[in-house]
């Protein structure tokens, strides 16, 4: 090994060591540091092993262990209405258990897996399985064991993943609504290439009159929508990233973090392959295809750092606020003119934020404004933006900012 490497190499293990300190630190006090494992969990390199997250992961989520459950019974499964899909899906999953694992102990964590998911339905009967949830479930299960994993994924499911447990998707559409305008806003080249219509307004000369016609220019349009992104968002990546240390990485992100930071996180993936996807036919098929096929080897912990800017750059709160703005401009459209009434019937989901700054902010000034936003404090920031409510990301989006929610302790450390 080179000379070169070394001082590297000592380095990285430095950090490690002074991170590790840090965090044994933050968990002797009475009480816990929290806020200080929230900055452990979201700087470089995360929560280092699964013993920590043991450790950490139920601070960050507030969650006692003190008590855990028992075992289910056999009753557990008798006539539930979730068991059957539950064990279609668990029985999917064998690409989520470590390569090599003997049968015995894979069929075993199954049989638990299955168990966990049907002991939080029932314990929160307003809450709907969906398909993908297992994948949450087995990081858990894998990470922590059984019992903790069920307390865990019992409050996990009432907070961050409250809105894909309702019996509709509604909530869940309203969270994909959030990743365009992020693009758009760091990216607007890359936004107008992927948005559904391009609208243009043009005079025609008729006779000695001039009408103005609105036209939908149909060419060189994407229409890709937010559908790629679906099954990273509910699965929290899981479903999607097959090395096992980039899951349990991005999920000491995800728990330090607003409910909204899955979403923020996708958008600095699709900002990160813009070249592949401005390469690409502008069609649906083509671009969502591309984007569907998330790489494996993405630079996690620049897209980490890039997605905490944006959100401390774009919170939540900002970018509701502009959807209940552009809802009422779009009324007031429709109102005006029978084609912006046609065109909203057919819009999708990913249509309605749009446009923000248009006027107020040049183009060519756009990037560069995100780019070189000052980043000092971003992970107390983060930290300060983390767990704390007991809404739904997609409540908690409208009705408050993520600020409002933190301890009122914690927000003693911003100037």
């Amino acid at each position: 090994m080179s000379l070169r490497t070394e001082p590297g190499r000592h380095g990285s293990e430095f950090r490690r060591r002074r991170k590790l300190c840090d965090i044994q630190r933050a968990l002797a006090k009475d009480p816990p540091d929290v806020a200080t494992l929230r900055r452990m969990a979201i700087s470089e390199g995360g929560l280092l092993t699964d013993e920590i997250r043991c450790l950490v992961w139920p601070r960050l989520l507030n969650v006692s262990t003190e008590e855990l459950p028992p075992p289910p019974g056999p009753e557990l499964r008798v006539n539930n209405k979730d068991y059957e899909q539950v064990l279609l899906d668990v029985r999917r999953s064998l690409r989520r258990f470590p390569p090599g694992m003997p049968l015995k102990e894979r069929e075993d964590l199954q049989e638990q897996l299955i168990d966990i998911i049907l002991q939080v339905l029932a314990r929160n009967p307003q809450l709907h399985y969906y398909q993908g949830y297992h994948d949450i479930v087995v990081t858990f299960l894998l990470v922590v064991g059984g019992p903790l994993a069920t307390l865990l994924v019992d409050k996990l499911s009432t907070h961050h993943l409250r809105d894909f447990m309702d019996p509709s998707m509604d909530n869940t559409k309203h969270i994909l609504n959030y990743l365009m305008p992020i693009i758009e806003l760091v990216n607007p080249g890359l936004h107008d290439f992927m948005v559904r219509w391009v609208y243009t307004l043009f005079l025609v000369a008729v006779g000695q009159y001039k009408v103005e016609v609105l036209t939908l220019c149909v060419h060189h349009r994407a229409e890709v929508g937010t559908i790629f992104a679906l099954s990273w968002l509910i699965t929290w990546f899981g479903h999607v990233l097959s090395d096992f240390r980039h899951v349990v990485r991005l999920y000491d992100f995800f728990l330090a973090c607003h409910p909204l930071m899955p979403i923020y996180f996708a958008a600095v993936i699709v900002l990160h392959r813009e070249s592949e996807v401005m390469e690409c036919e502008c069609d649906m098929a083509s671009v969502h295809h591309l984007l569907s096929q998330i790489p494996q080897d993405l630079p996690y912990e620049t897209l980490i750092s890039k997605a905490g800017d944006l959100f401390v750059q774009f919170p939540p709160s900002e970018l509701s606020r502009e959807a209940a703005l552009q809802h009422q401009a779009e009324r007031t459209a429709v109102s005006t003119f029978k084609d912006f009434e046609l065109a909203s019937t057919q819009q999708r989901p990913d249509m309605v934020l749009r446009r923000r700054f248009r006027d107020s902010v040049r183009p060519e000034n756009r990037n560069k404004a995100v780019l070189t936003k000052p980043r000092t404090n971003r992970l107390v920031k983060l930290a300060v933006m983390g767990l704390t409510v007991a809404l739904g990301a997609a409540a908690l989006a409208v009705v408050k900012s993520a600020l409002e929610w933190a301890p009122k302790f914690e927000l003693q450390i911003f100037p």
